[in-house]
């Protein structure tokens, strides 16, 4: 029984040489050689021959460009595939590397295409001197225009080769982002969930504290353990208020919130705030001096959220305001009257030396040396709420002065 050659050991040689040279680069080669010997071979024939008809002149240089064309397009990509095998688009100089690159091969071709067309008009002139004897110049015609189709064609595998490596780099600086993206979110996920297992978890033991704290204040004790008891006590709660916060925080932030949204008044709203805390700012001895406009102030958010957000500026202005100075609290409608604005502004107690991202960080606070009250969760939660409501929270620093802004849709 007869064994066909490719089913030989010598068959299946060549046929793994065949697919490992395809898989290679070394195949623009093929292309490259077979292109640029057929176009030499026809351009010394149009060279070769003088009085030739016009038309065997084109019909033959139209050949030639078409396999100059192949060759040049073969050996080109090879170069370029090969020259540049290690250049990797991930490299953090890409853009770099590749301005050099880019500049470097287009002087190439330049000084390569300079070279040939100078070859071109030499043998032009030669020609030219023999006009009146052969009175046929599309032999000469031929070379020159073959110099400007063949440098047109290099420059556009050129700047094909170029912008594919230029998508390769920005599709890997688009993995990158969506991997960066993803790990943000994970992380920013992992920091709530603990943030709310951890605020969750010890809410119960605290209340339970809370509770044997007012418990022992029926006993009858010493002086001087009531006191301490009452420490206890004002910490305990405070501790608890700052557990509630960050809890509620990490909820708000989580968007796992339910709004109930309803008509209100701003107006209204800062003076039924400011009513509430008039103790605490007469005990404090600042002058809150109150500016609101005479335009209608209605706008439609959560009275829970709204509410917080307006005693949470005014007591950060309370906590870092400098003693014996005054606290202005503003309400204005925007000259398109489409939103409504509360701004408060106060003159800092101490160097204001951070920026809005910095200030509203979770626990960030701008007394450096922690000797207010403060816990840092104040303008962390007006900036949370405030986005959950569809608003706007800003900070202006103007040397010691401090504006904290929120701003709504009417």
């Amino acid at each position: 029984m007869d064994i066909k050659w490719k089913n030989t050991e010598a068959g299946s040689r060549v046929r793994q040489w065949i697919k490992k040279i395809l898989k290679r680069n070394e195949i623009w080669l093929v292309p490259g050689a077979a292109g640029c010997i057929l176009g030499f071979m026809m351009l010394s024939d149009i060279l070769s021959y003088r009085y030739t008809p016009t038309s065997y002149n084109i019909q033959e240089g139209s050949i030639m460009n078409l396999c100059f064309g192949a060759g040049f397009a073969g050996f080109l990509n090879f170069i370029l595939i090969y020259g540049n095998r290690n250049w990797n688009v991930q490299s953090k100089n890409f853009f770099r590397e590749w301005e050099q690159k880019q500049r470097r091969w287009k002087l190439i071709l330049g000084g390569i295409a300079a070279a040939a067309l100078i070859a071109a008009i030499v043998n032009f002139n030669f020609r030219l001197k023999d006009t009146w004897m052969y009175g046929n110049l599309s032999s000469a015609y031929i070379p020159l225009g073959t110099v400007g189709i063949q440098w047109i064609v290099c420059s556009l595998i050129l700047d094909s080769y170029m912008k594919t490596q230029l998508k390769r780099h920005m599709e890997n600086l688009e993995q990158i982002n969506q991997r960066s993206l993803e790990a943000a979110l994970r992380s920013e996920q992992m920091k709530v969930d603990l943030i709310s297992n951890v605020s969750h978890d010890l809410k119960t033991p605290l209340t339970s504290m809370v509770g044997y704290l007012e418990l022992m204040k029926k006993e009858e004790l010493s002086d001087i353990l009531s006191d301490y008891i009452e420490v206890l006590s004002r910490k305990a709660q405070k501790l608890k208020e700052m557990i509630d916060s960050l809890f509620e925080l990490a909820k708000t932030s989580s968007g796992n919130v339910e709004l109930n949204m309803e008509p209100m008044e701003l107006n209204r709203l800062i003076e039924q705030v400011k009513a509430d805390m008039e103790d605490r700012i007469a005990e404090s001895g600042r002058e809150f001096v109150v500016m609101l406009t005479k335009e209608p102030t209605d706008f439609t958010a959560d009275s829970g959220y709204m509410y917080r957000i307006c005693q949470n500026l005014l007591e950060n202005a309370l906590k870092y305001s400098q003693e014996h100075t005054r606290v202005f609290l503003k309400t204005l409608v925007t000259e398109d009257g489409s939103k409504v604005r509360f701004e408060i502004t106060n003159t800092a107690g101490y160097p204001m030396e951070f920026t809005k991202e910095q200030i509203v960080e979770r626990f960030a606070r701008g007394d450096e040396s922690r000797t207010t009250e403060g816990n840092g969760l104040g303008l962390a939660i007006v900036n949370t709420y405030t986005a959950a409501l569809g608003g706007q929270f800003d900070v202006l620093i103007d040397c010691d002065q401090f504006r904290a802004t929120v701003e709504f849709l009417k």
